[in-house]
């Protein structure tokens, strides 16, 4: 019985240690300051404090335009799935090149119910009569992503530290919780030009 209980116990802790390792949250606002490894933010909601890996990468957020959507672009696209299964596309972010393969996939997305995100590669692009028509695929499919002209078109450009300043609008899409209650991360999205990271 004794040998049943510890089993159990052990099971637990591993179910929960793993449960709280990927325990994630959103975190947006401006940064009051960076001291040492800790950024320091203003949000809604208070003051939050999030530690910064020793390589994390910070990220600038800049406006794009259709002509940024090309063939070979990485492409992270928030969407709403039309009635004949294309998606239109709500907020389109051109990656990086060196965040090539981020995400890549097809998911359910946060920003509105039954709201879509395809990370993918552009295969095609044609003009379409409600806007630029997308052929994107990703390892285990591909997408057709109608691109109104009311789309959100953004870009992510590396950026450094100094970017976190005071003020700064920021964005941390995955803040992980410790298992001491502290917040890290190993990425920062920082506004540029206007733009406000969501």
């Amino acid at each position: 019985m004794m040998r049943i209980v510890i089993g159990a116990a052990v099971a637990s802790l591993v179910v929960s240690s793993a449960w709280a390792q990927q325990q994630t949250m959103r975190v947006r606002g401006t940064v009051e300051r960076l001291d040492g490894p800790t950024l320091v933010i203003k949000t809604r909601d208070g003051e939050v404090k999030v530690n910064l890996t020793e390589n994390a990468g910070v990220f600038g957020v800049a406006k794009a335009s259709m002509a940024d959507l090309k063939p070979g672009s990485f492409l992270s696209i928030g969407a709403m799935p039309q009635p004949d299964g294309s998606q239109r596309a709500i907020q389109v972010t051109v990656f990086a090149e060196v965040q090539r393969g981020t995400g890549e996939g097809h998911r359910p997305w946060d920003r509105e119910p039954n709201s879509t995100m395809t990370n993918a590669t552009v295969d095609t692009t044609v003009a379409g009569v409600d806007g630029q028509v997308l052929t994107v695929k990703y390892k285990d499919g591909e997408k057709k992503i109608v691109v109104p002209p009311s789309a959100t078109i953004l870009r992510y450009e590396v950026g450094d530290r100094n970017e976190l300043k005071s003020g700064a609008d920021i964005a941390i899409i995955r803040a992980v919780k410790k298992p001491d209650g502290t917040l890290e991360t190993d990425r920062v999205n920082v506004g540029r030009g206007g733009v406000v990271p969501q």
